[in-house]
């Protein structure tokens, strides 16, 4: 016996779901989805379109997403994407050209949400 592959569904171009998602592995997203997704890593193609609520480990976002994102690890908006609405993450990548458009909260060890503000510039003497 091999290893044990990951899942990997995907949502294609062309394709529209409404309604809640639940999946293992990876769920890639080129077509349209609205409505709750929750799975394990989430990958939002470029032609994607996302407007929903969502929970996941690890999520990328190619396409333009929208709504509200817990991301247990990681979250990377690629130069081609769009997020727009609110997120909570441990880590987050916008890559050049990645628009952001959120408010955003980092999740800490202790798995609760935590507001980051920038600290104020010391006065040098």
């Amino acid at each position: 016996m091999g290893k044990k592959e990951k899942n990997v569904s995907i949502v294609n171009v062309g394709m529209t779901v409404e309604g809640t998602i639940r999946c293992e592995g990876q769920l890639v997203i080129n077509g349209s989805l609205k409505g709750n997704l929750e799975g394990e890593t989430l990958v939002i193609g470029e032609t994607g379109i996302v407007n929903a609520e969502t929970k996941t480990k690890r999520m990328t976002i190619g396409g333009q997403y929208e709504g509200e994102i817990v991301a247990e690890q990681d979250l990377t908006i690629l130069p081609t994407g769009t997020l727009t609405g609110k997120a909570s993450c441990r880590n987050i990548v916008v890559e050049p050209g990645g628009i952001l458009n959120a408010t955003i909260s980092r999740i800490g060890g202790t798995n609760q949400a935590q507001t980051q503000t920038p600290e104020k510039p010391k006065k040098s003497s």
